[in-house]
């Protein structure tokens, strides 16, 4: 499968959306939601949406392979944010003149400081040099993921620096039906953006692991391909999420050619999310670690030494992986 786009901002949807005025089910304390009209988006159609690759939209949280320290490193995001002046500045404009983007920011001045290691991420604007916050007044970037980060844990657990390897959760190359979780060298997923998912993330929507026993897992963007999607109207695509298997998922992403990455979540269409019975946990999953080829001394807490002793053994879905960490 060619490797598909990258998520280095804010993913726009599929159609033209409108401010309710009741509780987000979504977020909590949002005293309103974002609904999707029937009306499908210029900039979808501008980015030939028609010949787009659909994929599963996962819920995880956002994560990036590039170098650091000369070596491929996760990293995590990490949006910039205005400090507590600029954001009562910002939230009075907004009321008053509901489009953020005629809001002047001096980014030097009006942000949070960040760690030096900070990057902003690739597709921002810029202006004389400087990432331009987007129109909820956050710069997205990233920090690496350093092994004793307390803050990352959760990230640090699913890569080993000492040997340049990733636990990856992708489609079987041999079988669609099946799932499989190996050791990717970290040079292999440079550039690419990643979901992290698993027991202490966004809630655990798929029951990866345990409280005692935590499973955290990364899957690359776009790595599952939605087939048989009906056609991109609005009641077509709200029957295909409540009646189809396929559709027991947080939302789609569409893979433009163009590189643009357009989406639908199910809260746009009015759908709960999380659901009790996911499509990711209806399909097996076997480990195939591939670590033949070198000696591996694992620490015996971490997960690569767990996956390592159940190597080659397949199980009827993801959350019957039961690690005794």
């Amino acid at each position: 499968m060619k490797r598909l786009g990258s998520v280095q901002r804010k993913i726009p949807c599929v159609f033209v959306t409108e401010v309710k005025e009741e509780l987000s089910s979504k977020r909590e304390n949002q005293p309103f939601k974002v609904l999707a009209t029937e009306t499908v988006s210029h900039k979808a159609l501008d980015a030939d949406i028609h010949s787009a690759i659909p994929t599963e939209k996962v819920d995880g949280t956002c994560c990036y392979v590039t170098t650091y320290k000369g070596q491929p490193y996760l990293w995590a995001r990490l949006d910039r944010k205005p400090n507590k002046l600029a954001e009562k500045r910002f939230k009075n404009f907004l009321h008053s003149k509901q489009n953020s983007k005629e809001f002047f920011w001096n980014v030097e001045e009006d942000f949070k400081p960040v760690a030096e290691c900070w990057i902003p991420a690739k597709e921002i604007e810029q202006l004389n040099g400087n990432p331009m916050p987007d129109e909820n007044g956050h710069i997205p970037g990233w920090v690496p993921v350093e092994k004793n980060n307390k803050q990352y844990c959760w990230h640090s657990s699913v890569v080993n620096y000492d040997f340049e390897i990733a636990l990856v959760l992708k489609q079987h190359p041999d079988d669609p039906g099946l799932l499989e979780i190996s050791a990717v060298p970290l040079s292999d997923l440079l550039e690419q953006t990643l979901e992290l998912i698993g027991t202490n993330i966004n809630g655990n929507p798929y029951g990866l692991g345990s409280k005692k026993h935590p499973l955290h897992l990364l899957i690359p963007h776009g790595a599952f391909q939605i087939r048989n999607l009906p056609t991109l109207k609005y009641k077509d695509l709200l029957s295909w999420f409540e009646g189809c298997r396929e559709g027991k998922i947080e939302g789609i992403v569409w893979h433009c050619n163009d590189g643009c990455l357009i989406k639908v979540h199910r809260h746009h269409l009015g759908l709960c999310w999380p659901i009790s019975d996911t499509y990711l946990n209806s399909k097996s999953v076997i480990v195939n670690m591939n670590l033949n080829k070198h000696d591996y001394a694992f620490d015996t807490k971490c997960l690569f030494y767990h996956f390592s002793k159940i190597d080659h053994q397949k199980f009827s879905r993801l959350k019957d992986i039961i690690l005794d960490v």
